[in-house]
């Protein structure tokens, strides 16, 4: 009597809006292969699922659920950052572990160029004294011949440097491998972080969540910084060690900050950031785009295909690295 055929993998799609992660996996040819099971993020999914579950994707998961998924290989992660899951006990070593890595390459970028926008051209004060009828004349400040440093010469980094180039910015920065790159005059390593801050007239944190780099802007290196620049953090909240920054900004040590993430979100209304001198808070708009539901369900297709196949994942995280 021939053996029976096992069941196909289940995947656990665990998220609202599942259609556009359907329609890739068909699109790819492998939703045929899977079981699927969709569940919404205020529910759990049932017993039977956790226990049958080989892979899943979502944005995160409940303390102690893995545990009950026995038969789990696979989690692709609906953000880049993989802080939340690099520090759970129940992540074993047997489950690849993928991020959504690179899904933000286009969006964040232009989000950074509007925060240099905002800082170098009057928009935003015309708008205010148009309220009041109020003609007031103003200078824009040029961008071209400033030089911009990006910690953190990733996928995003990248892109923002080429972008930046394209309006005659000078860019530098850092990589944990320092090699050159395209668009970027030098690459230093981590080690030489002071030097880039030194040199910089506006500095991008794109750095991902790490023990090396978690309070890396602190009052020594922000006192690197010229005067006259601006810090803009688009990366990680524990990056800067936030009562030094507010420090600074008081005592005129830098010239500004613009803010997409922080320890804390939402920041507390009583967070000194909101009141800080030229610090600009924005609500983690960064990496929000209407078409990022399709870019990740692009990376979850491409990876369901290696998973069935054998092959490396996509965007795997190094759990050493921590990213």
């Amino acid at each position: 009597m021939p053996a029976a055929t096992p069941p196909a993998p289940l995947l656990i799609l665990w998220n609202d809006q599942n259609g556009p992660y359907r329609r890739a996996l068909e699109a790819a040819g492998v939703a045929d292969a899977f079981r699927i099971a969709e569940v919404k993020r205020a529910e759990r999914p049932s017993v039977e699922q956790l226990a049958e579950a080989e892979a899943m994707m979502c944005w995160g998961a409940p303390p102690g659920l893995l545990e009950a998924m026995p038969r789990l290989r696979w989690i692709q992660s609906m953000t880049a950052g993989v802080e939340h899951w690099l520090g759970r006990p129940d992540l074993r070593e047997g489950i690849a572990l993928a991020c959504a890595r690179g899904t933000h390459r286009v969006q964040m970028p232009e989000n950074i160029l509007g925060a240099l926008f905002h800082i170098t051209k009057p928009y935003h004060q015309a708008a205010l004294d148009q309220r009041e009828a109020r003609w007031t004349r103003r200078v824009s400040r040029s961008l071209a011949g400033t030089t911009l440093g990006i910690l953190g010469l990733g996928a995003i980094g990248q892109e923002l440097a080429r972008k930046a180039a394209a309006l005659e910015m000078r860019v530098i920065g850092t990589k944990r491998g320092p090699a050159p790159l395209p668009h970027v005059e030098r690459v230093f390593g981590p080690g030489e972080t002071e030097e880039v801050l030194a040199q910089s007239d506006f500095v991008v944190l794109l750095l991902p969540s790490t023990p090396e780099t978690d309070n890396l802007i602190n009052a020594a290196r922000l006192a690197r910084m010229k005067p006259t620049a601006w810090l803009i953090n688009f990366g990680r909240g524990g990056a800067i060690v936030d009562a030094d920054l507010v420090a600074a900004l008081q005592a005129g040590t830098i010239a500004g900050a613009v803010l997409d993430v922080f320890r804390e979100e939402p920041l507390p209304p009583d967070h000194p950031f909101w009141t800080a001198p030229n610090c600009v808070v924005l609500p983690h708009i960064g990496g929000l785009h209407p078409q990022r539901d399709e870019a990740v369900a692009a990376l979850l297709a491409e990876n369901a295909r290696r998973f069935l196949a054998g092959e490396p994942l996509r965007e795997a995280v190094d759990r050493a690295l921590g990213y």
